[in-house]
């Protein structure tokens, strides 16, 4: 069986932001989506990476002329420039996480211990 085309893309991406830690991929609907811990901040399809972003992180993007991820409009394509840099990417990658973490405490009603 052939490799998934995104593999090489995968580890390379992986190896960029291996200055997060624990950074982990899971295979979805034909592409992979990337997490940090149990958030889900990241998609990489058709050799892109597209991080998850909000109304504060987006004019960066759009600035860059970048553009969203077909399926899910919030992740928004890294720049490549970006994306060569590890220490840039390790940057948008915390950016994208926290948003992703945002997300989740405005959906998920506080429990007291």
């Amino acid at each position: 069986m052939p490799a998934h085309p995104d593999e090489d893309f995968l580890e390379f991406v992986l190896d960029q932001l291996a200055g997060l830690g624990g950074v982990t991929s899971r295979p979805m609907f034909g592409c992979f989506g990337l997490y940090s811990g149990e958030d889900f901040f990241a998609i990489i399809d058709e050799g892109r990476l597209y991080f998850c972003t909000d109304e504060t992180t987006r004019p960066t993007y759009r600035k860059a002329g970048m553009k969203t991820f077909h399926a899910l409009k919030s992740y928004y394509e890294v720049p490549i420039d970006v994306l060569e840099d590890d220490v840039e990417l390790c940057k948008w990658a915390r950016d994208a996480v926290a948003v992703h973490q945002q997300r989740q405490q405005r959906k998920t009603p506080r429990r007291k211990s």
